[in-house]
Protein backbone atom coordinates (compact mmCIF):
# COMPACT_ATOMS: atom_id res chain seq x y z
CA UNK A 1 0.00 0.00 0.00
CA UNK A 2 1.36 3.36 -1.14
CA UNK A 3 1.84 6.42 1.66
CA UNK A 4 -0.95 8.19 0.45
CA UNK A 5 -3.41 5.31 0.45
CA UNK A 6 -2.24 4.39 4.25
CA UNK A 7 -2.81 8.16 5.38
CA UNK A 8 -5.85 8.09 3.75
CA UNK A 9 -7.52 5.01 4.41
CA UNK A 10 -8.79 3.64 0.99
CA UNK A 11 -12.10 2.67 1.78
CA UNK A 12 -13.28 5.99 3.20
CA UNK A 13 -11.56 7.91 0.43
CA UNK A 14 -10.67 5.87 -2.72
CA UNK A 15 -11.33 8.97 -5.32
CA UNK A 16 -8.43 10.92 -3.01
CA UNK A 17 -5.98 8.45 -3.42
CA UNK A 18 -4.97 8.99 -7.19
CA UNK A 19 -4.62 12.17 -7.38
CA UNK A 20 -2.23 12.06 -3.75
CA UNK A 21 -4.47 13.19 -1.42
CA UNK A 22 -7.23 15.94 -0.05
CA UNK A 23 -5.11 19.31 -1.68
CA UNK A 24 -4.68 18.28 -5.13
CA UNK A 25 -7.93 16.00 -5.35
CA UNK A 26 -9.58 19.48 -3.89
CA UNK A 27 -7.97 21.48 -6.79
CA UNK A 28 -9.09 18.93 -9.64
CA UNK A 29 -12.80 19.71 -8.09
CA UNK A 30 -12.77 22.93 -8.38
CA UNK A 31 -10.99 23.24 -11.92
CA UNK A 32 -13.64 20.55 -12.57
CA UNK A 33 -16.89 22.53 -11.64
CA UNK A 34 -15.09 26.01 -12.95
CA UNK A 35 -14.96 27.52 -9.44
CA UNK A 36 -11.98 29.56 -8.47
CA UNK A 37 -10.45 28.69 -4.40
CA UNK A 38 -7.71 30.63 -4.98
CA UNK A 39 -3.91 29.01 -3.81
CA UNK A 40 -4.75 25.15 -2.26
CA UNK A 41 -1.90 24.35 0.22
CA UNK A 42 -1.05 21.29 1.91
CA UNK A 43 1.75 20.40 4.53
CA UNK A 44 4.71 19.59 3.62
CA UNK A 45 5.63 16.04 5.67
CA UNK A 46 3.62 13.59 7.68
CA UNK A 47 0.37 12.23 7.15
CA UNK A 48 -1.31 15.42 7.23
CA UNK A 49 -0.07 16.36 3.74
CA UNK A 50 -2.30 13.70 1.98
CA UNK A 51 -5.52 14.82 5.08
CA UNK A 52 -5.54 18.27 4.90
CA UNK A 53 -5.81 21.13 2.60
CA UNK A 54 -5.89 25.23 2.93
CA UNK A 55 -7.28 27.17 0.32
CA UNK A 56 -6.22 30.78 0.92
CA UNK A 57 -7.64 34.18 -0.15
CA UNK A 58 -7.49 38.03 0.89
CA UNK A 59 -10.46 36.84 2.98
CA UNK A 60 -9.14 34.37 5.27
CA UNK A 61 -8.08 30.61 4.77
CA UNK A 62 -10.72 27.76 4.58
CA UNK A 63 -9.10 24.81 5.90
CA UNK A 64 -10.01 21.28 5.32
CA UNK A 65 -9.25 17.87 6.95
CA UNK A 66 -10.96 14.49 7.07
CA UNK A 67 -12.74 12.69 9.12
CA UNK A 68 -11.16 9.36 10.12
CA UNK A 69 -14.01 6.93 11.28
CA UNK A 70 -16.31 7.87 8.88
CA UNK A 71 -16.47 9.96 5.20
CA UNK A 72 -16.55 13.54 5.99
CA UNK A 73 -14.74 16.73 5.30
CA UNK A 74 -14.07 19.23 7.93
CA UNK A 75 -14.19 22.65 7.73
CA UNK A 76 -12.97 25.79 9.12
CA UNK A 77 -12.87 28.82 7.62
CA UNK A 78 -10.62 31.17 9.44
CA UNK A 79 -9.89 34.96 9.35
CA UNK A 80 -6.86 36.12 11.13
CA UNK A 81 -6.58 33.47 12.63
CA UNK A 82 -9.89 32.73 14.40
CA UNK A 83 -12.63 30.55 13.08
CA UNK A 84 -15.60 31.94 12.27
CA UNK A 85 -17.52 29.60 10.36
CA UNK A 86 -17.51 25.92 10.77
CA UNK A 87 -19.01 22.85 9.03
CA UNK A 88 -18.80 19.18 8.18
CA UNK A 89 -19.45 18.36 4.22
CA UNK A 90 -19.92 14.75 2.65
CA UNK A 91 -18.68 15.69 -0.45
CA UNK A 92 -15.98 17.31 -1.71
CA UNK A 93 -17.83 19.32 -4.41
CA UNK A 94 -19.64 20.99 -1.57
CA UNK A 95 -16.16 21.97 0.15
CA UNK A 96 -14.98 23.35 -3.18
CA UNK A 97 -18.14 25.11 -3.26
CA UNK A 98 -18.11 27.15 0.03
CA UNK A 99 -14.06 27.76 -0.90
CA UNK A 100 -15.03 29.62 -4.02
CA UNK A 101 -18.18 31.58 -2.65
CA UNK A 102 -15.93 32.83 0.82
CA UNK A 103 -13.34 33.82 -1.89
CA UNK A 104 -16.09 35.33 -4.13
CA UNK A 105 -17.12 37.65 -1.26
CA UNK A 106 -19.67 35.97 0.23
CA UNK A 107 -20.90 37.19 3.44
CA UNK A 108 -20.91 34.48 6.91
CA UNK A 109 -24.82 35.13 6.80
CA UNK A 110 -25.03 34.56 2.70
CA UNK A 111 -22.76 31.15 3.34
CA UNK A 112 -24.36 29.32 6.17
CA UNK A 113 -27.89 29.97 3.98
CA UNK A 114 -25.95 28.70 1.04
CA UNK A 115 -24.63 25.84 2.91
CA UNK A 116 -26.86 24.82 5.86
CA UNK A 117 -23.78 22.40 6.87
CA UNK A 118 -22.40 25.42 7.80
CA UNK A 119 -22.34 27.20 10.93
CA UNK A 120 -21.08 30.80 12.15
CA UNK A 121 -19.16 30.75 15.28
CA UNK A 122 -20.58 32.93 17.60
CA UNK A 123 -18.58 35.41 19.38
CA UNK A 124 -19.64 35.66 23.14
CA UNK A 125 -17.98 38.86 24.96
CA UNK A 126 -16.11 38.27 27.94
CA UNK A 127 -17.16 39.62 30.98
CA UNK A 128 -15.28 41.66 33.23
CA UNK A 129 -15.44 41.83 36.69
CA UNK A 130 -16.18 45.56 38.12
Amino acid sequence: MSDVSTALGVRLYPDLVEPGGLAPALVQTAARHQLDIGRVTAPEQGRSRFTCAEATSDRGIVCVSLGAQARYFMIDLRVDGEVQARGDATDLLQVAQVAGAWRAGCTLAELTARYPFMEEMKRHPVAHAS
